[in-house]
């Protein structure tokens, strides 16, 4: 016999200003469920979220939370400032029966002490005390709003084995199609304002989805022809009886109606990427590079051949340099040693994963035309802005809605729709999945597949760097890197492991039994200062106007007379070369000392 329901949720309506979001949702939670609940950005997931949390009230329909049980909600964007540590946060959400070591616990697990002060964590960690924060209670149901965001692949898979351990029922939210399939078993579909539900994990979803929709558009078109020979009655037939008469009229009006009312899906992105010119064969040859900060190695004795066209993972923990291997290869940072050969007539867009060129107050028509007019000009077509807009879902009268306003998922979009516009033969994605809908993301894939130039991308989502990328290269640890041919199943086949957490330099953090043994905590690790913070922002204006300094004076010792015809002028030149170069590298360092800081703490 099936168990009662733990919580559900029916017919729930509610509207936003005058746009309906749900009008007859349902969602039913029994002991031990793992479902998942899936849905375009926008169409409401994560607001019936808190509505089963209890966060949200609904203006119409019933929820049933049952006496006793407990329930804990992971929203997407926690709020820790009323709390000064993060393991005060976490201990705030156990109750008088759990095991407060616990707590700790999960914050040594997630790379943290438990001392870390609420007000100056990075995204990643944020996340990290937040899904502690959840989890220590092991309450009756765990209410995940994407789990996975800011998490590298070493702390996914964790979370992925702690919570296939837990009994808690399970309803999560996530972009992330390995996590979702190999955790759900029953998959929830709200589109339109409604639910379906699928008695099945999250792998047998989107064929179910598209037999929907191929229903949906053979009963549309039963009823376009049910109005075609209605009106035909209605122009030749009006002698018969006035009661069949009025009886006709009336079916005509409902099928107008069903018509008129009926809410077809959700639009597709219309994603196509500007080309430019084909770049050389040879795009990229790294031959024994290596890069380090201080003592420690960051890319050691690398060599790497990319030709025109090849698809190339990089993965690691954070904090292992994956985007410093990325600036090597692409000429944006200099190795210690080793070289670098770029292609020739190379014409390189970078997606960036922090969205930091998204000035809030500019506008979305702005955003996409960089202030240009109203036109967007993709490769040598010239596009109005407004359609532009709606090949990436977005509605005319969003056109002068400022950045600040738009969710993430949309922003993602803004920053896909202004890459692929600039003609281009290399794109370097950096996390191009964070915030994007699962049907936007089968399109970006399609997109890389019939793009013709060659594709970098930085990525902690497994299923995307199994349909992307032809080779994966990997963190080995120490500074050593290697490429696996295939995307990331076929490197974890060959490696036999996949991405392993990056050992700390310190004593690594105690685990559950020492904790409770001795429920001391270690020193908290170092968080970067607003100085240091300005400091990475400002050290590459610096460091480029050192070296276009540099190379003014180098122009000036070239002169092979100079030293004869100006002994002076020589030395001066020579003194302040050198207290340039001196600089040069002293910057270079800072930077890269807080890059690695940055991407360490971020997650």
């Amino acid at each position: 016999m099936a168990s009662p329901p733990v919580l559900f949720l029916k017919n729930i309506a509610l509207t936003f200003g005058a746009t309906p979001l749900l009008t007859g949702a349902d969602i039913t939670v029994c002991e031990g469920d793992r479902i998942t609940l899936v849905g375009r950005n926008g169409s409401g997931k994560s607001t019936l979220l808190k509505i089963a949390a209890g966060i949200v009230e609904a203006d119409s329909g019933e929820r049933f939370f049952q006496p006793g049980k407990t329930v804990r909600y992971l929203p997407q964007e926690p709020d820790l400032t009323s709390f000064k540590t993060t393991l005060e946060y976490v201990e705030s959400g156990l109750g008088p029966g759990d095991d407060h070591y616990r707590a700790l616990y999960l914050l040594n697990e997630l790379g943290m002490t438990g001392e870390e002060p609420t007000g100056s964590l990075s995204g990643g960690e944020t996340r990290r005390a937040a899904l502690a924060h959840v989890l220590a209670p092991e309450p009756d149901i765990l209410l995940l709003d994407e789990p996975t965001n800011h998490l590298d692949l070493p702390a996914i898979e964790w979370l992925e084995s702690e919570l296939k351990s837990m009994k808690s029922a399970l309803v999560l939210i996530s972009h992330d199609r390995r996590f979702l399939e190999n955790l759900s078993r029953t998959t929830v579909w709200l589109e339109r304002g409604i639910t379906r539900t699928l008695d099945r994990g999250f792998s047998h979803f989107e064929n179910w989805r598209d037999e929907v929709f191929e229903a949906e558009q053979k009963e549309l078109q039963r009823v376009d022809k049910r109005i075609e020979a209605e009106e035909h009655w209605m122009k030749y037939g009006v002698t018969a009886r006035r009661k069949r008469n009025m009886r006709r009229v009336e079916l005509l009006a409902d099928l107008r109606k069903q018509k008129r009312e009926h809410r077809g899906p959700t639009g597709s992105v219309t994603m196509k990427a500007a080309e430019a010119d084909a770049s050389s064969k040879l795009v990229i040859e790294a031959k024994g590079i290596s890069k380090s900060f201080g003592e420690r190695a960051i890319v050691k004795d690398f060599s790497i051949r990319v030709g025109r066209g090849d698809r190339i993972g990089i993965v690691g923990p954070n904090g292992a340099g994956k985007t410093t291997l990325l600036k090597l290869l692409t000429g944006e940072m200099e190795p210690d040693a080793g070289t670098v050969k770029l292609g020739v007539t190379l014409d390189m867009q970078t997606l960036e994963q922090k969205r930091d060129s998204l000035h809030p107050d500019t506008t979305l028509a702005d955003a996409l035309t960089e202030g240009k007019g109203d036109f967007v000009v993709i490769g040598e077509e010239k596009r109005h802005v407004i359609g532009y807009m709606k090949d990436f879902l977005f509605q005319p009268e969003q056109a002068r809605t400022p950045l600040s306003a738009l969710s993430g998922g949309e922003r993602g979009r803004v920053m896909l729709a202004r890459a692929l516009a600039k003609p281009s033969n290399m794109l370097v994605l950096d996390e191009p999945t964070n915030d994007l809908d699962l049907e936007t993301l089968d399109l970006l894939e399609d997109m890389l597949s019939d793009y013709t130039g060659t594709v970098i991308v930085i990525s902690h989502d497994r299923d995307f760097l199994d349909r992307v990328a032809a080779s994966v290269i990997m963190s080995e640890g120490d500074g050593r890197w290697v490429e696996y041919a295939g995307g990331y199943t076929d490197m974890l086949a060959q490696r036999g492991k996949g991405v392993e957490a990056r050992k700390a330099e310190k004593a690594a953090a105690p685990k559950k039994e020492a904790a409770t043994a001795n429920p001391a905590q270690p020193k908290g690790k170092a968080k970067m200062s607003f100085k240091d913070k300005h400091a990475l922002e400002t050290l590459p204006a610096t460091m480029d106007k050192l070296s276009a300094e540099a190379a003014k004076l180098h122009a000036v010792l070239d002169d092979s007379g100079l030293y004869a015809r100006d002994p002076k002028l020589f030395a001066s030149a020579t003194e302040k070369l050198g207290k340039v170069e001196a600089d040069l590298a002293a910057a270079e360092e800072e930077w890269l000392r807080l890059e690695m800081l940055r991407e360490e703490l971020e997650g």
